[in-house]
């Protein structure tokens, strides 16, 4: 999985995300599902809490979630920044190609 990389992102119309891969391989991501995959440890946590019955939203969180940013980080990942101001997820190559669908 070392040799396989990101050649190019795009962010899609529907303000998803599509990356092409150095073999080839296209894959679409949606918004939410990135931000629901999470890998930081404050996410982790949350998604092994039991459910709340009564969440109090930030005002940036009842806002439609977008992309706003992507930044390497070394040679191995991305770290992604989404429109609710959540930052701390680093995505690794291996975990962003489990992720998303097929693109065709």
């Amino acid at each position: 999985m070392a040799d396989i990389y990101p050649t190019r992102l795009e962010r899609r119309a529907d303000g998803g995300l599509l990356i092409e891969w150095s073999d080839g391989q296209r894959r679409e991501y949606s918004v939410v599902q990135l931000r629901n995959e999470c890998p930081c440890a404050t996410c982790r946590e949350k998604r092994s809490a039991p459910p709340s019955l009564f969440t109090v939203l930030k005002p940036q969180e009842a806002q439609p979630l977008t992309l706003v940013g992507m930044k390497p980080v070394g040679h191995y990942a991305y770290s992604i920044e989404f429109s609710d101001g959540h930052d701390t997820g680093i995505f690794t190559f291996e975990r962003l190609r489990e992720l998303g669908q097929p693109a065709e």
